[in-house]
């Protein structure tokens, strides 16, 4: 078990203006979010490939999904950060193949030694003894219940979660100890386990929020290649909410002259389809997709690419970005307000957040391990 202060460390710089990693062919990178394998922040030597004239690039495979199993002893993870509503959470895997050009974690995967580019989508981290784990970190008697957030890093629902199955078993073990949980995601590969949930959410155990980032489909599939589309992640919430789920979405992250006018239509859409409750977090560049999201959004969309960055630099005092408590996730000034202003209308108008769901912790019982002794009680 680790505990962490979720605050991203910067060096202080307000970044080039322009891109400068090393772009890979498109052929190569066909269905993936970031464009380079930008350098980690710990590299301490740097390769860049280049034609020297023997045709070498062309030979170069395409990048593939490649998953690898993490031997980790514990997977509950704490976090003390004073602008997070949890303190405990789960992620089943590390590193995404949604491909999210925007993912604030990207950057966690340089410390495995990778890139937050195309490695963080494509070298991934599945921890099979998830489930056990958890299991053996619940019955420690001195453990205290709260809701465990999960999604909250890395998506528990990604694509290699049809095979390996293992969010199903984390749920398993937290529906079999009646532990409350809270999930995020942008999957509609969530429904598949509506009969935990369900059951779940029958003793206030269970809330599930979608993150709806667009409606637009085409925007959708360069931002978010292999993530579920803007329909299917409302349909998921539609069976969530009609199975007695309570079902949320979040706006997330809103792009300053790129999805921002889509808050109000994302909010109606979702209301339309069962969600009672609706959150939001403005676009983030901490480290490494400083780099990244500049050579997507220039590539993308060269007619606004300007406009965008200097919008979220006017919420961040010149900068790109600033790790600051309070400010990290919705930024500061005109245009921050006029984004806060805009999406608490649209609550009132469409009575969403009207009552929040308080889960349960009063239910949860500590496991009994092979070998261990019964509560007396």
């Amino acid at each position: 078990m680790s505990t962490q202060r979720g605050r991203d460390t910067e060096d202080g710089e307000s970044g080039a203006t322009g891109a400068t990693g090393s772009v890979v062919d498109q052929e190569r990178r066909r269905g993936r979010g970031a464009l380079s394998n930008v350098a980690s922040r710990y590299d301490t030597q740097r390769g860049e490939a280049f034609d020297d004239g023997w045709d070498g690039l062309a030979d170069l495979p395409p990048f593939k999904t490649e998953v690898r199993f993490d031997n980790t002893r514990t997977i509950i993870a704490r976090n003390d950060s004073p602008d997070i509503s949890f303190d405990r959470s789960i992620n089943p895997y590390r590193g995404c193949e949604h491909g999210c050009i925007y993912c604030f974690a990207r950057p966690t995967h340089c410390y495995l030694g990778h890139s937050a580019g195309l490695d963080f989508e494509t070298k991934l981290y599945a921890k099979p003894d998830a489930a056990a784990l958890l299991e053996r970190e619940l019955a420690n008697p001195r453990y205290r219940c709260e809701t465990m957030a999960i999604g909250t890093n890395t998506d528990p629902y990604q694509p290699i979660e049809r095979e390996h199955r293992i969010m199903r078993a984390v749920l398993e073990v937290l529906d079999r100890y009646n532990h409350p949980v809270g999930i995020v995601t942008k999957s509609a590969l969530i429904v598949r386990d509506i009969d935990i949930l369900s059951r779940m959410a029958e003793r206030k155990l269970a809330k599930v929020a979608l993150s709806v980032t667009t409606l637009d489909r085409k925007l959708a599939r360069v931002m978010e290649p292999r993530a579920s589309t803007p329909p299917k992640r409302l349909e998921a919430v539609r069976r969530l909410s009609d199975a007695g789920i309570p079902t949320g979405v979040m706006v997330a992250p809103i792009i300053p002259a790129l999805n921002d006018s889509e808050i109000e239509r994302i909010l109606e859409q979702a209301k339309a389809a069962g969600a009672i409750s609706a959150g939001y977090v403005m676009l983030r560049m901490p480290l490494e997709i400083k780099q990244l999201f500049r050579e997507w959004l220039e590539a993308e969309f060269p007619d606004r690419a300007q406009r965008v960055i200097h919008l979220m630099q006017s919420m961040h005092g010149g900068r790109d970005y600033t790790a600051e408590f309070g400010l990290r996730q919705r930024g500061s000034g005109p245009y921050a307000a006029q984004i806060g202003q805009r999406f608490r209308l649209a609550l009132t108008r469409l009575k969403l957040n009207t009552e929040r769901e308080k889960l349960r912790t009063d239910l949860f019982r500590h496991p009994v391990l092979p070998g261990g002794q019964l509560s007396l009680l």
